[in-house]
């Protein structure tokens, strides 16, 4: 039974860190992409629904 306890523990480990490795790129591509954006309409403020 011990080792189906550490077992559940380091599954539910190993996806919280995923889950934030996850979450770090998103963010990392996210301010890329306002940087991109940017760098395309310099002479705009960036306006967060402009498309709409």
């Amino acid at each position: 039974m011990g080792y189906l306890i550490a077992a559940y523990l380091v599954f539910w480990g190993v996806t919280f860190l995923y889950v934030l490795s996850l979450l770090r790129r998103q963010r990392a591509l996210e301010e890329r992409l306002a940087r991109l954006r940017a760098r395309m309409n310099p002479e705009r403020e960036e306006e967060p629904h402009a498309g709409r």
